[in-house]
């Protein structure tokens, strides 16, 4: 089972992607993840990937496209894995495929999770994080909060709203998101395996997508 699950910040991915390694024993594979896992491994690629991490540049797409393929030679890929938030560019989208077709691998399944604007606000500006660096509980204000108001279960610190998570850097995010990322409905609309799904509630929207990936 090969998946790249689409959609907006806040739109589920994470979410859905846990409920498909549980339920199909694969793997999800960031990019964040992929380049530390190489900086760790101290690979030729993750030397190369280190030197604009290190730099604060962005790492170039041809690395990216490097490091993704050697993750994908790994063993536990071998039953399947889901791309989540990847590609988010079409000339990563075009990467991607050539990279796919050379090793010989084919995508079961193209996810948009769709989620209305005022969803996605309300989620991302919800969450709530433990300020004990070597806690970092996660709160929902809304789903999952604190027993005691501004104070982390786990650890007892107090629980804040990190700076990436308030409003205008959210707006902000779901504009670049709009511009940069949003594109990627329409490159992969016309491809057999792709398919949009609602998002509003994660028990329905799995169940959905894996009624999909069944026919």
């Amino acid at each position: 089972m090969r998946v790249i699950l689409l959609g907006a910040p806040g739109a589920g991915k994470g979410t859905i992607s846990t409920l498909l390694v549980e339920q199909y024993g694969i793997v999800q594979i960031s990019t964040g993840d992929i380049l530390r896992n190489e900086v760790k491994k101290g690979s030729t690629v993750g030397k190369e990937a280190a030197g604009y991490m290190n730099r604060g540049a962005l790492v170039p797409d041809q690395v990216i496209m490097e490091c993704i393929r050697e993750r994908l030679k790994e063993p536990d890929c071998a039953k399947g894995f889901i791309l989540d938030g990847f590609p988010r560019t079409k000339a990563q989208a075009d990467a991607l495929k050539a990279l796919l077709a050379g090793m010989g691998l084919v995508l079961d399944a193209v996810v948009n999770l769709e989620a209305p604007e005022d969803v996605l606000l309300r989620r991302l500006t919800s969450r709530r994080t433990c300020s004990n660096t070597a806690c970092q509980a996660i709160f929902n204000i809304y789903t999952k909060p604190p027993r005691v108001e501004g104070k982390c279960d786990v650890c007892g610190s107090a629980i804040v709203q990190r700076d990436d998570e308030t409003e205008a850097v959210i707006q902000a995010r779901l504009s670049t998101y709009r511009e940069k990322t949003a594109p990627l409905i329409d490159y992969y609309a016309k491809d057999p395996v792709f398919f949009a799904v609602p998002c509003l509630d994660a028990k329905e929207c799995f169940a959905q997508i894996g009624a999909r990936l069944k026919k």
